[in-house]
């Protein structure tokens, strides 16, 4: 399976966290996302999203002001 890329950087909260709900709710489950963003509210809201939507989050990694989660859709 293709792991999809969404590139949210430039984006400020909410929106990356909106714009990842909306690929995710597009997508079938057990698809892989990798998204990216630079806003550092980002990997609290994408814990907290993932843990309330039940869709799988793998990893959260940052590499300057970058972070990348990778999640599965439930």
């Amino acid at each position: 399976m293709e792991t999809k890329k969404l590139n949210f950087k430039g984006m400020t909260c909410p929106m990356p966290i909106m714009k990842t709900a909306i690929e995710l709710k597009k997508a079938a489950s057990g698809d892989v996302f990798e998204v990216v963003s630079d806003d550092a509210g980002f990997e609290p809201d994408v814990k907290a999203w993932c843990k309330e939507t039940g869709n799988i989050l793998a990893s959260v990694t940052k590499s300057g002001s970058e972070i990348t989660a990778v999640i599965t859709k439930k």
